[in-house]
């Protein structure tokens, strides 16, 4: 459907109500929103195990604040059905300066969504948020108290997560894990790690999005590692640890295209551009005492994966691939299994070449990508030959171009198609890839939000793991 005629028949999207209540496997959340005149959509959030006297201590006025900024996200993923001119707040309050954070959140955190939707985000009046009921104008009531200094860390189903648990474990840290949805590799990780009892979150989408989807209604891509940095918080609070911890990494850094003269990041909600807005508004808004990082920041992907050759209990664990668990829009189940045809699959693929024996690779991914010719134009297109960048979690051009160099660097047999095709019309641009490699090797990035306790040994410990298969 066209968005402009989308946006005159549905003019306010509204954030109506949230709810909650502890029931018998933990605190159970609903979000009402409506898109008027006539849609309304409900989504439900199950996060086991919490009990009545966390809920007391931590008291219902801070809880409703956190659940109210969790609906601000979540009420993203609806919104963009409709792209409605007006966002009504109902149910809380958001002064000048947070409904102006919203926007940034909105206009770069859906940049992917707006072009693949060849949507003008920058018209005048695009988006305007309104907050009602405004009586006393009083923002929501923030987490004040002190934390216990423990460590919670987003796992998800792939490699990095792996790193920032096996770090944490190395440096003793007393830590917990916490997963939304997780899936078989998610757990598999987490019950590997040693990690014990875990915080499973249950997030139900309102099967009408997915019916609206498959009548023409708008879809795309959300800023999901921002909804996870709200929950991340809650999570934090309600189960008494300081440090709430994420495993993105520099790579995020570099966006995909430029459209309407804007770049258009898939990542951004894993750059560090979010993290440290949101650090400060989760310290202004949330919560003081907590404090959201990635312990990984520091790193390129590539890096990532020198490291992650390291821990190969993990190697038939560990699952990258979106493609994975995509349902296209509930028309189909998830397979569940590397699909060996995504850019996801491949960059992964060709970042652990170079450290890891080929028939362990195969072993992992089933089979030897570089030898698919039908892998040709994403090799080009994640190496920076062809436009745009590849819209899914990848490292940057640069690396892409290192990783290719390491693989044929180490091969010693006859190259496989890929690296044949590398070798012999891309190499010969390039006379400083060696150079470059070893730089971004051993590089650091002293821009990062890693913990004062925690910086020093976290970089002595990644200094050594690197220092590994030269």
């Amino acid at each position: 459907m066209d968005y402009k005629g989308l946006r005159r028949k549905y003019p306010k999207f509204v954030y109506q109500n949230y709810s909650w209540r502890v029931g018998k496997e933990g605190l159970e959340i609903s979000f009402d929103f409506r898109t008027e005149p006539d849609i309304c959509f409900r989504s439900n959030l199950l996060i086991e195990g919490v009990k009545n006297w966390q809920i007391k201590r931590v008291g219902k006025r801070v809880l409703d604040n956190l659940i109210f900024h969790l609906g601000m996200i979540e009420g993203i993923n609806y919104w963009k059905a409709t792209c409605s001119p007006t966002i009504e707040v109902r149910t809380g309050y958001l002064n000048y300066q947070q409904r102006r954070w919203w926007k940034k959140l909105i206009f770069k955190g859906m940049g992917q969504y707006f072009y693949e939707n060849k949507i003008n985000f920058l018209e005048s009046n695009f988006l305007k948020i309104n907050c009602l009921p405004q009586e006393g104008k009083r923002t929501g009531c923030i987490f004040s108290s002190r934390l216990k200094p423990r460590f919670l860390v987003a796992v998800g189903g792939g490699k990095d997560s792996v790193i920032s648990l096996e770090l944490l474990k190395e440096l003793k840290r007393n830590l917990r894990c916490f997963s939304l949805n997780p899936v078989k590799p998610a757990k598999r990780i987490i019950a590997s790690s040693g990690c014990k009892k875990p915080i499973f979150v249950k997030r139900e989408i309102d099967p009408l999005l997915l019916e609206l989807n498959q009548r023409g209604f708008l879809n795309g891509h959300t800023p999901f590692s921002a909804f996870l940095a709200f929950l991340g918080v809650l999570l934090g609070i309600l189960f008494d640890y300081k440090f709430v911890v994420f495993s993105n990494e520099r790579s995020a850094e570099e966006g995909n295209l430029i459209y309407l003269g804007k770049a258009i990041n898939h990542q951004w909600s894993k750059t560090l551009e979010f993290e440290e807005c949101f650090r400060k508004y989760s310290k202004r808004y949330l919560a003081k005492a907590l404090e959201y990082f990635s312990i990984l920041r520091p790193l390129y992907e590539i890096q990532i994966g020198k490291i992650f050759s390291c821990y190969p209990k993990y190697f038939p664990l560990f699952l990258s691939c979106n493609v994975a668990f995509q349902t296209d829009s509930g028309r189909k189940k998830a397979v569940g299994r590397w699909c060996g045809n995504c850019p996801k699959c491949l960059f992964i693929f060709a970042i652990l070449y170079p450290f890891l024996e080929r028939r362990k690779l195969i072993k992992i991914f089933g089979e030897d990508l570089f030898e698919k010719k039908k892998l040709l134009p994403l090799m080009n297109k994640l190496i920076g030959k062809k436009e745009p960048k590849p819209f899914e979690c990848v490292g940057t051009k640069k690396e892409a171009l290192v990783a290719f160099y390491l693989a044929c660097k180490k091969s010693k047999k006859k190259l496989p198609f890929l690296l044949r095709r590398f070798k012999k019309t891309i190499l010969p641009q390039y006379s400083d890839l060696e150079k470059v490699s070893k730089k971004i090797m051993s590089s650091w990035s002293n821009q990062n939000n890693l913990p004062k306790c925690l910086e020093k040994a976290v970089k002595s410990a990644i200094k050594k793991l690197l220092r590994t298969n030269q």
